[in-house]
């Protein structure tokens, strides 16, 4: 057995004695353990370094205090995140009126017009709030779901995100690893009339530049490149995080597409789009999004 084979193995173990422990609490209880131990442990990183700079660069109006209570919050959000997962197959839609864990939806009737058309469909998102609850909620409305997902470098812990994946959305939901393989499939899934999910906000090396909190910053244009090409509707959502293990899905109407004739332009304006509404997410609630991706290019030396 190999060191890598032998940590990997470790790694799953780890992983499995965790999700035990979390299961054998409520979901409220999961959210509160992972929101305490990632907000206190998480600011000791090197990787909040990335998101005070990114804080400083998008919001400079913040203050040195201001970031740093955002990046607690963020980090409080990424834990409880992570400890909401073994738990999202039990949760389900809820009303407002309604206490307790669970997750409420606005703009319900866009998702049900999704469902029931016969043509392709993007279902967009960022990582805000709890992102995992994007699949399991549109599994729940009877979508013919994929999404596009990014593997963890531990193949042993990869299968255990996966079949957490699949427990929350409560059926098989096909994924697409990041890359020209899983871009094929997630093609091949969208000329059968299937629905796409992806989230748009990560940086892509060799995307393009477009306009972000007022700065360039490079980003995947597949997104927009996939809803021109296959005429899908195109449909964003966020998950607000309003307690623990509550949450609530604001799904907004389909993007008009462009139709310029300069397929390009169309591609960067429709991008373009994409970042205006995750800034404007972004800015409505900065703690709960997920400032720690290096999204801008390093700041030049003083």
């Amino acid at each position: 057995m190999t060191i890598n084979h032998a940590l990997d193995r470790l790694a799953a173990s780890l992983l499995r004695a965790l999700i035990w422990m979390i299961r054998r609490v409520t979901p409220e209880q999961a959210s509160n353990f992972g929101g305490a131990l990632a907000r206190n442990l998480g600011p000791l990183l090197p990787v909040t370094k990335v998101g005070d700079a990114n804080l400083r660069r998008a919001m400079p109006e913040l203050s040195a205090s201001a970031r740093r209570r955002i990046l607690r919050q963020v980090w409080d959000n990424l834990g409880r995140t992570v400890c909401e997962l073994p738990h999202l197959g039990s949760l389900g839609q809820i009303s407002t009126n309604v206490a307790g864990p669970g997750w409420e939806i606005t703009g319900e009737q866009y998702l049900h017009d999704v469902a029931h058309s016969p043509g392709p469909a993007l279902l967009l998102g960022a990582h805000i709030g709890n992102w995992e609850v994007l699949p399991a909620a549109m599994a729940r409305f009877g979508m013919r779901l994929g999404f596009f997902y990014r593997a963890a470098s531990s193949p042993a812990v990869e299968t255990l995100i996966q079949k957490l994946r699949k427990d929350a959305c409560q059926r098989d939901v096909p994924g697409f690893p990041k890359g020209a393989q899983g871009a094929r499939q997630a093609v091949a899934h969208l000329v059968r009339g299937g629905h796409l999910g992806m989230l748009f906000d990560q940086k892509l090396n060799n995307g393009i530049a477009v306009e972000l909190f007022g700065h360039l910053a490079m980003t995947a244009p597949a997104a927009a490149a996939f809803g021109l090409r296959y005429k899908a509707a195109m449909v964003c959502g966020r998950v607000q995080r309003i307690g623990p293990a509550r949450f609530r899905l604001s799904v907004e109407e389909p993007l008009a597409l462009p139709n310029s004739g300069d397929n390009e332009a169309d591609i960067a304006s429709l991008t373009r789009t994409l970042n205006q509404r995750l800034e404007a997410w972004v800015r409505d609630d900065p703690g709960q999004w997920l400032w720690l991706h290096r999204r801008w290019p390093k700041q030049p030396a003083n």
